[in-house]
């Protein structure tokens, strides 16, 4: 098959996004399928033996990091050149909206997929009264298409809910040959402590620093558990206020890491905790799971379908009290107090995310479009 890729986020930008496009790329192209990406400016011009054609984007005002990209004849050009078989259309936002449009008007199935929860980022950014007019616009976009693929259940029921059809389930995918518990090390134990000593327990997040992943909800945590210390690995653009929000605890920001470090961050850390409640997956969650440590992530969007509560890691309700804060402490406490548990709960982490290969969900998806280009094409959906 030849698949044309339209996608508001890639290279070099380090997101579980790009993380599932890039792998995706990979074993597509490894499975023979020829493969053209279609991005914001900035990437590199090949990637795996794919195509990637850079679109000139500008920032998004209140999330620098994303770019907009908007559709130019060159990329009508370039997809006429290629004559795809399928379009598939990831995050439809600008660019997206542009595939969205060559694929109808030239006549060439369709797919799109579902991976951020925009709809609920906006009450992060103070505009919550916006939510219900993106849900619609989403719903324009999403059911143009063929084929809508979400990454969790909990997110197929909630499009299905606001009126987007033809939902299916695209399955998880993790590295666990790149994530394993054997990486933990002191050396990089040593760089995620900063100045502090290794007197607790070493609390890490792993993530974009944003408003809408509400990492300051850890802040209470170590307040209440006594010698805890917390790593947060990444970057973005609420770092200045996170910086000022942890002041005077000991926390390190210890900015963004990849590869082998990144993996053995993960498998340094004694606890991986995951605040945020708008995930439509929790890739890092998946990660730190392969990387042996143990996870506490909100009960809240995908998260229940990779955590099951007490066995592989443990459950915090985010809208408990105090916005979580109690929930959070105890969930945290279960996981850190018991080493007989935690240990248990670390091996069962190893087995989930052995479970799921990036092989298996590139197969899956072959599957998916397989089955649209079998259908007839009604051009005026």
């Amino acid at each position: 098959m030849k698949i044309a890729f339209f996608t508001e986020t890639f290279l070099p930008k380090v997101d579980g996004i790009v993380t599932r496009l890039t792998k995706t790329v990979q074993n597509l192209i490894e499975l023979n399928d020829e493969v053209i990406v279609f991005c914001p400016e900035g990437a590199p011009t090949q990637y795996m033996g794919a195509k990637v054609i850079g679109v000139p984007a500008m920032p998004l005002p209140l999330y620098p990091e994303l770019k907009l990209a908007l559709p130019r004849p060159a990329v009508s050009e370039a997809l006429e050149e290629f004559q795809p078989d399928l379009v598939h259309v990831v995050n439809p936002a600008v660019l997206g909206l542009g595939g969205i449009w060559l694929a109808k008007t030239n006549g060439i199935p369709l797919i799109a997929s579902y991976h951020t929860h925009l709809p609920k980022y906006l009450e992060h950014y103070g505009m919550g009264m916006l939510e219900p007019l993106l849900w619609e616009m989403l719903k324009a976009a999403h059911n143009q298409a063929q084929l809508n693929l979400c990454t969790s259940t909990a997110m197929v029921d909630e499009l299905r809910e606001k009126g987007i059809q033809h939902t299916a389930l695209w399955q998880r995918g993790v590295d666990t040959d790149a994530f394993k518990p054997d990486l933990r090390n002191d050396l990089m134990r040593k760089k995620l402590l900063g100045k502090f000593d290794d007197r607790g327990s070493l609390l890490i997040y792993v993530g974009r620093l944003s408003a809408e992943k509400q990492i300051e909800r850890i802040k209470p945590v170590l307040e209440a558990i006594p010698e805890t210390r917390l790593a947060l690995v990444g970057d973005g653009p609420y770092r200045q206020q996170l910086e000022k929000i942890f002041e005077n605890t000991a926390t390190t920001f210890v900015g963004y890491l990849s590869g082998q470090e990144l993996a053995s961050a993960y498998a340094s850390g004694d606890a991986f905790l995951f605040p945020s409640s708008t995930e439509t997956l929790g890739l890092v969650l998946l990660e730190a799971m392969a990387a042996g440590c143990p996870v506490v992530g909100a009960n809240k969007g995908g998260i229940p379908d990779i955590i099951t509560d007490g066995e592989n890691g443990c459950l915090y309700d985010p809208d408990g009290i105090n916005d979580g804060a109690e929930s959070l402490i105890k969930a945290t406490y279960r996981l850190l107090g018991n080493d007989l548990e935690r240990q248990t709960m670390r091996n069962a982490a190893r087995k989930e995310a052995e479970r799921w290969g990036w092989k298996g969900a590139t197969k899956q998806l072959q599957k998916y479009y397989q089955d649209v280009l079998k259908k007839p094409l009604n051009i005026a959906a």
